[in-house]
């Protein structure tokens, strides 16, 4: 199958265009975060305008992520992929030239769309361009790429947020258009017909189910309005309902029925709601109540990645010796310790003496965890389940982003009026020492909870410590 796909002197090229397509997700939620203040500045946008600019996207990736996969086999990996890479494109431009939050906000969920198509086909292209005997390496130079386009974004970002216009945010959306290009052109040019399966079947009824119940339950977190959360609630019910009936599912249950499954993906989802609500949240307070320029807020946030990239791998090779518990409940508590942290600093809002140290833990804890996590998730799949598997836990990690971005902006805001703020949390038009006060105060709030999170990832994982897989 993989000699039909490509050519083998062309695999270097397929190699390249999922490197530019994944870094093309990765880069804009990243940047996003550290562009969020002047956006809201040009939009005019509110804080909860602006958790749904996250969680816009965020809602529709983690609603195809799982049918991406089954799209790709029955219409043809490189058609799939290629169709994310130009619905990412078209809504970038979308991005770039949004006048409104309501605009900004339609163009983020058709990038999503377009994400919830290339995330699966990154992989999945890699594996059919090369033999079996090939691929560890292939895609172990695709998740290399990743890292280091992770790290890459908030320092493009910040280097361009702060020597530019106040419009120049834009740019982060238009640089994605000239990278789609070339990874299409290489699609286009590089790849054999690949006509799929024209008998596998897409189930769109559980996509769709998946999508409205996660859209409820966001606008019922977001908004408060807890009778659609609670609809959100009595859809999902309804999709795994759906999932126990139909003959191809999104989402395999009987994956649930293993322990160590269930745990890997709690710890996925405590451990990740921990850092996407520090991480969505950190930017806006750093650059509204501390004063921080874009450039600033870049550095402090660039020992995560880093760290990261760096440590992941001696970490993985760790995990294969001890087992990856110890090293996932090791990584979870430090994270946890860093949270607290924040929490602690956030009314010195000292940048680097504070901040920066911290984030640093925050970045070995979760370098401990990334590479064992993975493993610990194969390891409690069957060979043949191990693509689903996978599937699952990109999905709840997704989902743990979109629901700490819902959830946390209406505790940052009652924290906030309770501290005796009058205005809005991380409004970017006030100086009142009164509300930096305050917004400083709701930061801490989020970041007690999130250290409150990563504290229950870290004790299931302990808990797991005597399986070694």
């Amino acid at each position: 199958m993989s000699v039909s796909f490509c050519a083998a002197k062309d695999r270097g090229w397929i190699l390249t265009a999922a490197i530019l397509a994944s870094a093309l997700g990765f880069i804009d939620g990243s940047v996003v975060a550290i562009a969020m203040p002047a956006m809201r500045a040009g939009l005019g946008a509110s804080l909860t305008g602006a958790q749904w600019i996250s969680a816009g996207y965020l809602l529709a990736l983690s609603s195809l992520v799982l049918t991406g996969g089954a799209m790709s086999d029955r219409f043809g990996v490189a058609r799939v992929f290629g169709l994310g890479i130009v619905v990412f494109m078209l809504a970038s431009m979308a991005c770039a030239v949004a006048p409104s939050t309501t605009t900004m906000i339609a163009s983020r969920m058709v990038q999503g769309l377009g994400a919830g198509l290339m995330v699966p086909g990154s992989m999945t292209i890699i594996a059919r361009a090369y033999p079996p005997e090939d691929r560890g390496r292939a895609l172990g130079i695709w998740a290399a790429a990743a890292s280091a386009s992770t790290v890459a974004g908030p320092i493009l970002g910040g280097l361009v947020l702060s020597s530019g216009p106040d419009w120049v945010w834009r740019l982060i959306f238009a640089i994605n258009l000239p990278v789609g290009g070339f990874a299409l052109w290489i699609l286009w040019t590089r790849t054999q017909p690949d006509p799929g399966r024209p008998g596998t079947a897409v189930d769109v009824v559980g996509a769709g189910l998946a999508c409205a119940s996660l859209a409820l339950m966001a606008l019922g977190l977001t908004e408060r309005p807890w009778g659609i959360a609670l609809a959100g609630l009595a859809l999902f019910v309804a999709f795994i309902l759906w999932e126990m009936r139909t003959q191809a599912p999104m989402v395999r249950l009987a994956l649930f029925g293993n322990r160590r499954f269930v745990a890997a993906n709690l710890v996925t989802l405590f451990l990740w709601f921990a850092l996407a609500a520090v991480l969505f949240f950190l930017p806006m307070t750093a650059v509204t109540a501390w004063r921080a320029r874009g450039i600033e807020v870049t550095a402090v946030l660039l020992p995560l990645g880093v760290l990261i990239g760096i440590v992941s791998a001696p970490a993985g090779r760790m995990a294969d010796r001890v087992g990856p518990w110890p090293m996932i409940a090791a990584g979870a508590l430090l994270v946890a310790v860093a949270d607290a942290g924040l929490a602690l600093a956030a009314p010195v809002a000292d940048m680097w003496r504070h901040i920066l140290p911290l984030m640093a833990l925050m970045g070995t804890g979760m370098a401990l965890v990334v590479a064992p996590l993975s493993a610990g998730v194969m390891a409690a799949a069957n060979e043949d389940e191990q693509g689903a598997a996978s599937g699952i836990n990109n999905a709840v990690a997704r989902v743990a982003n979109l629901v700490a971005v819902a959830l946390m902006g209406g505790v940052a805001a009652a924290a906030y009026a309770r501290a005796g703020g009058r205005t809005s949390f991380a409004a970017t038009d006030v100086i009142a020492p009164a509300h930096l006060a305050a917004t400083a105060s709701g930061f801490a709030a989020v970041a007690w909870i999130a250290a409150a999170a990563a504290l229950v990832a870290a004790l299931i994982a302990a808990a797991q410590l005597h399986r070694r897989v």
